[in-house]
């Protein structure tokens, strides 16, 4: 026999289907955000022990980063595409925190990641931030520091410049494009610290690089770089 319970949970996820974040399918416990199988294809890159890896590689010869790592590789068309979609732009909050906890698991042990004081999202547009409502590099700190009790320092990097996007641009006028458009309002509290700047992909890292170059210009600051995903070329 048929329980009413039975029956409103059929009725609810007929009408509010609750689907995987990765590639939509419905075989998923209510509580989870991505499926056993997407988590089990997810493309690792294992860079967090892995010296000069292809993301610390990004930066050589331009500035110089403690460490650096990409959790996930990005490719077209993929699961991971559909997660930084679902993230950025279908208000999945609550994914981005998980998200965060899958690279703040990868670094916890990792020996290029320890005694780190800080965790910096990479700051929005205060107006591009107020449209989507939050911003995701910020999710993803929640989620590295519910694995590893390091503070998030959310407000004291300010994007201080709108840029337009970097997705069409050449390489030159990516750097153009973020050249000074980021100002520490306190950078006091941050003298002699070791930060772990977070985003959410890198490409060419201009972006970051311009942020890590504001960051290095406090006393005895040294920076680290960590990314959900590294987009293949």
């Amino acid at each position: 026999m048929t329980s009413l319970r039975d029956i409103i949970s059929s009725f609810n996820h007929l009408f509010f289907p609750h689907l995987c974040a990765g590639c939509g399918s419905d075989l998923l416990n209510k509580n989870e955000l991505v499926c056993f199988r997407c988590m089990s294809q997810l493309p690792y890159t294992n860079f967090e022990n892995i010296r000069n890896n292809r993301t610390e590689q990004i930066f050589q010869g331009r500035i110089q980063i403690e460490s650096a790592m990409s959790l996930l590789y990005f490719s077209k068309y993929s699961e991971v595409q559909n997660l930084m979609h679902q993230l950025k732009y279908k208000g999945q909050k609550q994914l981005g925190i998980f998200l965060g906890t899958l690279i703040g698991k990868a670094i916890q042990q990792a020996p290029h990641f320890q005694n780190i004081h800080g965790l910096i999202p990479l700051p929005l547009f205060p107006e591009k931030e107020k449209i989507r409502g939050y911003n995701q590099s910020e999710l993803l700190c929640n989620g590295i520091s519910e694995i590893t009790s390091v503070p998030v320092l959310s407000n004291n990097i300010i994007r201080q410049v709108h840029t337009s996007t970097q997705t069409r641009k050449h390489r030159r006028e990516r750097w153009q494009n973020v050249e000074g458009i980021f100002h520490i309002s306190d950078p006091e509290t941050l003298i002699n610290k070791h930060l772990l700047l977070v985003d959410d992909v890198i490409t060419t890292g201009a972006t970051l690089e311009s942020c890590a170059i504001n960051m290095k210009e406090i006393p005895g600051v040294t920076v680290s770089i960590a990314t959900l995903a590294i987009a293949l070329h």
